[in-house]
């Protein structure tokens, strides 16, 4: 993929109608970004992944990522064979094994979720591990993203995440951290939106055990969050700060950096604006 830089975007950010989609999305090519990762739990069918792939020519399109206790392998098998025959070389997939709230919400079992993940790799044999990445936190499952796949999408982890990510990947293999940023310098500000980006996660044990390893401890868990819980997930402050903050990850071994782009505005909205304002900041020659 092209550049050091993407976007992480939900799905629930984008506009429903399919004009809106592809001028959002061209717009976004042309701003420079070199790939867009799609979050929420994209469904099994990747409609929205498609219509961004046609409706631009360079960018790379990625889930992050198809929830495998909510997808059934043969549909999502042939989505995928569909937009690697459109658009050769321009997809990945990325898979996880969700969480055990969502999972009990729909009335599943959430027990060896790595087992289910290895067994649902499996039944996608027309899915080449090149062009597949994982969501992989812990070191059993970046153990497996080595093996089984490209590479590996973290998410909501800090630089330090990122150095035993690439120790336990090895050399070669794709390195994707999602990183939230937000433009701003007043602390007030910065903290709402970063705590309006991450609050949700606060009740979802396979991120917090997972930052428990990083210096977090179960109080900076409580209610909405502590200030530390905001600032060690999302890199805040003046342009140069925020700069240098995503800087760490690939400094750490990072190949690139998906950056979700807090707004003051907390509407779910594709937060085009701030897209914008940051590529003026990464992506300016």
């Amino acid at each position: 993929m092209d550049g050091r830089y993407g976007l992480w975007t939900s799905r629930r950010s984008w506009p429903t109608e399919a004009s809106a989609i592809a001028d959002a999305a061209a717009e976004i090519e042309a701003l420079g970004y070199g790939s867009i990762w799609i979050g929420g739990s994209p469904p099994d069918d990747l409609a929205l992944p498609g219509a961004i792939l046609a409706a631009t020519t360079r960018l790379v399109v990625g889930t992050s990522i198809v929830d495998i206790w909510r997808s059934d392998p043969a549909t999502l098998s042939a989505s995928v064979t569909r937009l690697r025959s459109a658009h050769p070389g321009r997809f990945y997939l990325g898979l996880g094994m969700g969480h055990a709230p969502s999972t009990e919400a729909i009335g599943q079992q959430y027990v060896r979720p790595l087992s289910k993940l290895r067994g649902f790799l499996e039944e996608l044999p027309d899915v080449p591990a090149s062009e597949r990445l994982l969501a992989a936190l812990g070191p059993k499952a970046l153990e497996l993203a080595s093996t089984a796949a490209a590479g590996a999408l973290p998410y909501l982890v800090p630089p330090e995440h990122t150095a035993d990510a690439r120790r336990i990947l090895g050399p070669g293999k794709l390195l994707i951290p999602e990183q939230k940023i937000f433009l701003g310098t007043d602390p007030a500000a910065a903290r709402a939106a970063g705590r309006h980006g991450t609050t949700i996660y606060l009740g979802l044990p396979n991120y917090t055990k997972n930052l428990l390893r990083y210096g977090l401890t179960n109080e900076d868990f409580a209610g909405d969050g502590s200030d530390r819980w905001v600032d060690t997930l999302v890199a805040w402050g003046s342009d140069d700060s925020v700069r240098a903050r995503v800087e760490e990850h690939f400094t750490a071994g990072a190949d690139h950096v998906a950056l979700q782009v807090l707004s003051a505005n907390p509407e779910p909205h594709l937060p085009l604006p701030e897209i914008r304002t940051a590529a003026g900041v990464f992506l300016a020659a």
